[in-house]
């Protein structure tokens, strides 16, 4: 431990991180569901490009702010996969709450 740091303590400062980065999620989710809206087929939702667009950027924001672009970069995919689910389940009828 570094100068009486407890783990405890690291843990609380995790779980505030934690409660903004929910709040983050819900405010993208609702953009989204708009833009999902917008869209007239699932090769719309799916914008392989638009994908790879986000990717680069996040990775250089990742790198500006000391974050390793790799891990970055797999939250991304995996959040953008979940998003691109949700998106197509819109498009299909299935609509989600």
């Amino acid at each position: 431990m570094d100068g009486g740091e407890s783990l405890a303590a690291v843990r609380r400062e995790i779980d505030a991180i934690d409660g903004e980065m929910v709040r983050l999620l819900a405010a993208r989710e609702g953009l989204v569901r708009r833009a999902g809206a917008l869209k007239k087929d699932e090769q719309a939702v799916r914008a392989p490009g638009r994908v790879e667009e986000v990717i680069a950027k996040v990775r250089g924001l990742a790198g500006e702010a000391g974050a390793s672009p790799e891990v970055v970069e797999r939250v991304y995919r995996a959040m953008i996969g979940a998003f691109i689910e949700l998106e197509l389940n819109q498009h299909r009828g299935n609509r989600q709450p």
